[in-house]
This record gives structure tokens, sequence and C-alpha cells, in this order.
């Protein structure tokens, strides 16, 4: 399986491993988040927003579902947390978004698998007691060979 397991042990270290990960995502690219509430959905994708958009003030968009971020650089993040059904994406734009050309980073992803690429990043967040976050990332597609070793910062000799 084309997958990498990561620990980070802070928010630090979790808006970092977002930001590495945004530097290897292509245009176009959508993140599917799985994870309970507090296991660092809203900071990997802060990460991730920073590094693509050069967005600093990066908030869970709950109640509004769709926070953009970036002008040259789009960063579309989506939290489904609120979702009744999955029909209701379809109001919000959703096809259009997945179209763009911009990053869609999806929370609470499992609310609405039917609309989810088949090409995409399944990253599942688990607390692994106290700041401590494990973090399984699996390609579908998205990313090229030898990606494990550029984000986990290891070159292949």
């Amino acid at each position: 399986m084309d997958c990498l397991e990561v620990t980070t042990h802070s928010p630090e270290d979790t808006e970092s491993l977002g930001g590495r990960l945004a530097g290897m995502l292509p245009s176009g690219a959508v993140i599917a988040l799985y994870g309970d509430l507090a296991t660092g959905k809203t900071c990997l994708t802060r990460g991730m927003a920073r590094t693509l958009a050069g967005a600093n003030a990066v908030h869970s968009p709950t109640f509004t579902l769709v926070n953009e971020y970036g002008k040259e650089h789009v960063l579309y993040h989506i939290d489904l947390y609120r979702l009744g059904n999955e029909e209701e994406l379809l109001t919000l734009g959703y096809e259009d978004i997945i179209e763009s050309g911009g990053v869609c980073v999806i929370e609470w992803a499992d609310k609405a698998p039917h609309f989810l690429p088949q090409q995409r990043l399944d990253i599942r967040l688990e607390h692994g007691g106290g700041n401590t976050r494990r973090i399984r990332i699996e390609n579908k597609q998205m990313l090229p060979d030898g990606w494990q070793n550029d984000l986990a910062g290891k070159k292949e000799t």
C-alpha cells in the first residue's frame, strides 16, 4: 500500500507536516481528513494553507462549511461536521470547488464518501496521548513515487 505513518508531538509539528505536504501537492489535489475531534485536522490544514496560500489565520469552517484561502494558489477548507446529508454538498458549490484547480482539504470526509474523487490523499489522525498525534497518509494516485521519503525528509541513495 502507498502510505506513510508519522507521529507528531505538538500542534506546531502537525502544522509543519502540513506545510511539507503542501509543497508536494499538485494543482487540484483533494485531501480527505478523518479523525475525532481535536486530533489535529485543522492544525494540519493550517500548515498547508500557510505554505500554499500564505494564510495565517486558519480556523475550522464548522459553521460556514467552506473557507477559501489565497489568490494565486487557492486552498479550499471544507468542514463537513455539521453536514446533514451528502446532497447538501451540491448546494455549497462542491463540484465547482473540486474542479477549480485549487487544493481542497475536506475535514470529516467520512460524511460524504460518495463525493470523494478516486484520486486523492486520505489522512487519518488519531490521539496518541497529550499533544502526540498518529497520522497515516494514504496516497490514492495523487503523489509521485518517492513521496514518503520526501515528506519524511529522507533522501534516497
